[in-house]
Protein backbone atom coordinates (compact mmCIF):
# COMPACT_ATOMS: atom_id res chain seq x y z
CA UNK A 1 0.00 0.00 0.00
CA UNK A 2 1.43 3.37 -1.03
CA UNK A 3 -1.18 5.55 0.66
CA UNK A 4 0.11 6.65 4.06
CA UNK A 5 -2.25 6.51 7.03
CA UNK A 6 -2.59 9.38 9.49
CA UNK A 7 -4.66 8.82 12.62
CA UNK A 8 -7.43 11.38 13.12
CA UNK A 9 -7.63 11.87 16.89
CA UNK A 10 -6.76 14.31 19.68
CA UNK A 11 -7.06 12.03 22.71
CA UNK A 12 -3.59 11.76 24.27
CA UNK A 13 -3.91 8.14 25.43
CA UNK A 14 -5.04 7.05 21.98
CA UNK A 15 -2.21 8.98 20.32
CA UNK A 16 0.28 7.28 22.64
CA UNK A 17 -1.12 3.87 21.64
CA UNK A 18 -1.29 4.53 17.90
CA UNK A 19 2.07 6.32 17.77
CA UNK A 20 3.62 2.89 18.35
CA UNK A 21 1.96 1.40 15.27
CA UNK A 22 4.11 1.23 12.12
CA UNK A 23 0.96 1.53 10.02
CA UNK A 24 0.33 5.03 11.40
CA UNK A 25 2.62 7.64 9.81
CA UNK A 26 1.23 10.77 11.49
CA UNK A 27 -1.70 12.44 13.26
CA UNK A 28 -4.36 15.00 12.39
CA UNK A 29 -6.47 16.95 14.86
CA UNK A 30 -9.05 19.73 14.72
CA UNK A 31 -10.85 21.96 17.27
CA UNK A 32 -13.81 19.54 17.43
CA UNK A 33 -11.55 16.59 18.27
CA UNK A 34 -9.68 18.73 20.81
CA UNK A 35 -12.95 19.63 22.53
CA UNK A 36 -14.07 16.00 22.52
CA UNK A 37 -10.75 15.01 24.12
CA UNK A 38 -11.41 17.46 26.96
CA UNK A 39 -8.81 20.09 26.08
CA UNK A 40 -9.28 23.34 28.04
CA UNK A 41 -6.04 25.12 27.21
CA UNK A 42 -5.30 24.70 23.46
CA UNK A 43 -1.58 25.49 23.68
CA UNK A 44 -0.95 23.35 26.75
CA UNK A 45 -2.90 20.41 25.38
CA UNK A 46 -1.21 20.61 21.98
CA UNK A 47 2.23 20.60 23.59
CA UNK A 48 1.26 17.53 25.60
CA UNK A 49 0.37 15.78 22.33
CA UNK A 50 3.72 16.80 20.89
CA UNK A 51 5.52 15.31 23.89
CA UNK A 52 3.91 11.98 23.02
CA UNK A 53 4.45 12.25 19.26
CA UNK A 54 7.89 13.79 18.75
CA UNK A 55 8.78 12.61 15.25
CA UNK A 56 5.69 11.83 13.20
CA UNK A 57 3.81 14.73 11.56
CA UNK A 58 1.06 16.31 13.66
CA UNK A 59 -1.53 18.68 12.16
CA UNK A 60 -2.84 21.36 14.54
CA UNK A 61 -5.54 23.72 13.36
CA UNK A 62 -6.05 27.44 13.81
CA UNK A 63 -9.50 28.48 15.04
CA UNK A 64 -9.51 32.19 14.30
CA UNK A 65 -12.03 33.44 11.76
CA UNK A 66 -10.20 36.35 10.14
CA UNK A 67 -6.82 36.90 8.53
CA UNK A 68 -5.12 38.51 11.55
CA UNK A 69 -6.35 35.95 14.09
CA UNK A 70 -5.44 33.00 11.89
CA UNK A 71 -2.00 34.38 11.03
CA UNK A 72 -1.15 35.05 14.68
CA UNK A 73 -2.31 31.59 15.72
CA UNK A 74 -0.52 29.91 12.80
CA UNK A 75 2.84 31.51 13.67
CA UNK A 76 2.50 30.47 17.31
CA UNK A 77 1.44 26.91 16.50
CA UNK A 78 4.32 26.53 14.03
CA UNK A 79 6.81 27.49 16.75
CA UNK A 80 5.80 24.55 18.95
CA UNK A 81 7.66 21.87 16.99
CA UNK A 82 9.42 20.88 13.77
CA UNK A 83 6.95 18.07 13.05
CA UNK A 84 3.93 20.41 12.98
CA UNK A 85 1.69 21.06 10.01
CA UNK A 86 -0.48 24.12 10.60
CA UNK A 87 -4.06 23.48 9.48
CA UNK A 88 -5.65 26.40 7.66
CA UNK A 89 -9.23 26.18 6.33
CA UNK A 90 -9.55 27.15 2.69
CA UNK A 91 -12.19 29.74 3.63
CA UNK A 92 -13.42 31.34 6.85
CA UNK A 93 -16.99 31.06 8.14
CA UNK A 94 -18.03 34.02 5.96
CA UNK A 95 -16.83 32.27 2.81
CA UNK A 96 -13.74 34.42 2.30
CA UNK A 97 -10.84 32.60 0.60
CA UNK A 98 -7.76 32.39 2.85
CA UNK A 99 -5.38 32.53 -0.11
CA UNK A 100 -3.44 35.54 1.12
CA UNK A 101 -2.62 33.80 4.40
CA UNK A 102 -1.83 30.49 2.69
CA UNK A 103 0.63 32.22 0.36
CA UNK A 104 2.34 34.20 3.13
CA UNK A 105 2.75 31.21 5.45
CA UNK A 106 3.92 28.93 2.63
CA UNK A 107 6.53 31.44 1.50
CA UNK A 108 7.64 31.78 5.14
CA UNK A 109 8.46 28.05 5.18
CA UNK A 110 5.50 27.08 7.37
CA UNK A 111 4.31 23.53 6.59
CA UNK A 112 0.57 23.68 5.92
CA UNK A 113 -2.40 21.36 5.89
CA UNK A 114 -5.11 23.16 3.91
CA UNK A 115 -8.39 21.78 5.23
CA UNK A 116 -12.12 21.75 4.35
CA UNK A 117 -11.32 21.35 0.65
CA UNK A 118 -13.94 19.64 -1.54
CA UNK A 119 -13.12 20.29 -5.19
CA UNK A 120 -10.22 20.14 -7.62
CA UNK A 121 -10.99 23.77 -8.49
CA UNK A 122 -10.13 24.67 -4.89
CA UNK A 123 -6.97 22.57 -5.16
CA UNK A 124 -6.01 24.51 -8.29
CA UNK A 125 -6.46 27.83 -6.48
CA UNK A 126 -4.17 26.64 -3.69
CA UNK A 127 -1.51 25.41 -6.11
CA UNK A 128 -1.48 28.78 -7.89
CA UNK A 129 -0.30 30.45 -4.67
CA UNK A 130 2.32 28.15 -3.20
CA UNK A 131 5.99 27.54 -3.90
CA UNK A 132 7.49 24.19 -4.86
CA UNK A 133 9.63 23.81 -1.76
CA UNK A 134 7.66 24.09 1.48
CA UNK A 135 5.55 21.02 2.24
CA UNK A 136 1.78 21.30 1.80
CA UNK A 137 -1.05 18.84 2.46
CA UNK A 138 -4.40 19.45 0.78
CA UNK A 139 -7.19 17.69 2.69
CA UNK A 140 -10.22 16.78 0.59
CA UNK A 141 -13.27 15.87 2.65
CA UNK A 142 -14.45 12.82 0.74
CA UNK A 143 -16.69 11.40 3.47
CA UNK A 144 -18.62 14.61 4.03
CA UNK A 145 -19.06 15.01 0.28
CA UNK A 146 -20.47 11.48 0.17
CA UNK A 147 -22.80 12.29 3.06
CA UNK A 148 -24.24 15.05 0.87
CA UNK A 149 -24.85 12.64 -2.01
CA UNK A 150 -21.80 13.69 -4.03
CA UNK A 151 -19.12 11.44 -5.52
CA UNK A 152 -15.76 12.70 -4.21
CA UNK A 153 -13.56 10.44 -6.35
CA UNK A 154 -13.43 12.62 -9.50
CA UNK A 155 -12.41 15.62 -7.38
CA UNK A 156 -9.64 13.70 -5.61
CA UNK A 157 -8.36 12.06 -8.81
CA UNK A 158 -8.23 15.41 -10.61
CA UNK A 159 -6.51 17.03 -7.62
CA UNK A 160 -3.83 14.32 -7.66
CA UNK A 161 -3.24 14.92 -11.38
CA UNK A 162 -2.89 18.68 -11.15
CA UNK A 163 -0.63 18.42 -8.09
CA UNK A 164 1.87 16.10 -9.80
CA UNK A 165 4.16 18.99 -10.74
CA UNK A 166 4.50 19.84 -7.04
CA UNK A 167 6.78 17.31 -5.32
CA UNK A 168 6.15 19.12 -2.03
CA UNK A 169 2.35 18.67 -2.19
CA UNK A 170 0.37 15.67 -0.93
CA UNK A 171 -3.35 15.09 -1.43
CA UNK A 172 -5.12 13.71 1.63
CA UNK A 173 -8.42 11.78 1.71
CA UNK A 174 -10.25 13.16 4.75
CA UNK A 175 -13.44 12.30 6.67
CA UNK A 176 -13.21 8.54 6.17
CA UNK A 177 -16.42 6.58 6.65
CA UNK A 178 -15.36 2.94 6.23
CA UNK A 179 -12.20 0.79 5.99
CA UNK A 180 -12.71 0.24 2.26
CA UNK A 181 -11.94 3.94 1.72
CA UNK A 182 -8.30 3.06 2.42
CA UNK A 183 -8.25 0.64 -0.53
CA UNK A 184 -10.00 3.20 -2.72
CA UNK A 185 -7.45 5.86 -1.79
CA UNK A 186 -4.60 3.50 -2.65
CA UNK A 187 -6.19 2.51 -5.97
CA UNK A 188 -6.34 6.11 -7.18
CA UNK A 189 -2.85 6.98 -5.92
CA UNK A 190 -3.90 9.30 -3.10
CA UNK A 191 -0.82 10.22 -1.04
CA UNK A 192 -2.42 10.29 2.40
CA UNK A 193 -5.59 9.29 4.21
CA UNK A 194 -6.59 10.31 7.72
CA UNK A 195 -8.57 7.67 9.60
CA UNK A 196 -10.13 7.43 13.09
CA UNK A 197 -8.69 4.77 15.43
CA UNK A 198 -11.66 2.38 15.26
CA UNK A 199 -11.35 2.11 11.47
CA UNK A 200 -7.56 1.71 11.58
CA UNK A 201 -8.07 -1.32 13.83
CA UNK A 202 -10.44 -2.81 11.25
CA UNK A 203 -7.88 -2.21 8.50
CA UNK A 204 -5.34 -4.16 10.56
CA UNK A 205 -7.70 -7.15 10.30
CA UNK A 206 -8.00 -7.05 6.51
CA UNK A 207 -7.73 -10.45 4.78
CA UNK A 208 -10.74 -12.43 6.00
CA UNK A 209 -12.38 -14.63 3.38
CA UNK A 210 -16.05 -14.38 2.48
CA UNK A 211 -16.58 -17.77 4.19
CA UNK A 212 -15.07 -16.41 7.42
CA UNK A 213 -17.24 -13.32 7.24
CA UNK A 214 -20.36 -15.42 6.64
CA UNK A 215 -19.66 -17.69 9.64
CA UNK A 216 -18.84 -14.77 11.93
CA UNK A 217 -22.03 -12.96 10.93
CA UNK A 218 -24.24 -16.02 11.53
CA UNK A 219 -22.54 -16.69 14.89
CA UNK A 220 -23.11 -13.09 15.96
CA UNK A 221 -26.84 -13.36 15.20
CA UNK A 222 -27.01 -16.70 17.02
CA UNK A 223 -25.25 -15.40 20.14
CA UNK A 224 -27.47 -12.32 20.29
CA UNK A 225 -30.65 -14.37 19.89
CA UNK A 226 -29.59 -16.65 22.77
CA UNK A 227 -28.69 -13.70 24.99
CA UNK A 228 -32.14 -12.22 24.29
CA UNK A 229 -33.78 -15.60 25.07
CA UNK A 230 -35.97 -15.28 22.00
CA UNK A 231 -38.71 -17.87 21.47
CA UNK A 232 -41.20 -18.34 18.64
Amino acid sequence: MKTKIFCDIADKKTIKKFNKKKLVKGFTTNPSLMRKAGAKDYKKYSKEILKVCKKKPVSLEVFGDNYFEMKSQAIKINSWGKNIYVKIPIINSKGNFTGKLIKELNHSNVKLNITAVYTSAQTKKILSLINKKTRVIISIFAGRAGDAGKNPLPQIIDSIKIAKKFKNVEILWASVREPYNYLQANQIGCHLITIPPSIIEKIENFGKSYDQLTRETVKTFLVDSKKSKFKI
